[in-house]
Parts: C-alpha cells; structure tokens; sequence
C-alpha cells in the first residue's frame, strides 16, 4: 500500500469516480478535510458476566475471540472498512492495513 496523500490522489479511469466526474479530484473534497472521524482497531473481543468482570485483578488474562497472527478489524465511524496487522511504529503500536472492505464483503 502506498502513501499517497489525499490531495494526490486521482480517480481510475475504471472507478465510479472517474466515470461520473472525470475532473474531479480529491481537492473537492477540502471541505470534510477538518471533520473528525472516530476510528478503531479491534484486536478481538470477549463475553463475561459481571461476576467474573468484577474478579479481574491487575494480571488477569482476558482470552478474545481471535487467533494469534489473525488479522484485526479496523472500523470507521462504526463501520467496518479494513482489516489489518498490528505493527510496531518507534516504539509505538499502530496497525498495517491488509484488505480493504467494500460494501457487502463483511464474512
């Protein structure tokens, strides 16, 4: 995957972009440039009654519902758009896109 900026980017001639609008280019859509979006990276997840919640301690293992090396889902606004790895950024975690989701892939 490459690090092309918003600003850069230019619709295929093969993609919906390109067929409607041919001008277009991603400088239209300068203004939603400031508008926040809430993102997630799901490492997994895991169902526990309250009583068991309530005896987690400092150490306590909490096992979720993925394999190791198993990709994680990375959500937009509460929707799911990828899926990736977790990767380490100077000494800092962050997260390697792999797939990107389209409409109706979700497995």
């Amino acid at each position: 995957m490459s690090d092309m900026k918003l600003d850069e980017f230019q619709p295929t001639p093969e993609s919906p972009a390109a067929a409607d609008h041919s001008e277009r280019s991603a400088a239209d859509l300068a203004a939603v440039y400031d508008v926040p979006v809430h993102i997630q990276a799901v490492l997994g997840r895991a169902n526990m009654e309250v009583a068991s919640l309530l005896r987690l301690n400092r150490g306590s293992v909490i096992e979720l519902d993925r394999k190791v090396g198993e990709a994680i889902d990375i959500y937009v606004n509460n929707r799911l758009v990828a899926r990736g790895e977790v990767v380490v950024v100077d000494e800092r975690l962050g997260v390697t896109m792999t797939e990107i989701i389209k409409d109706g892939d979700v497995a």
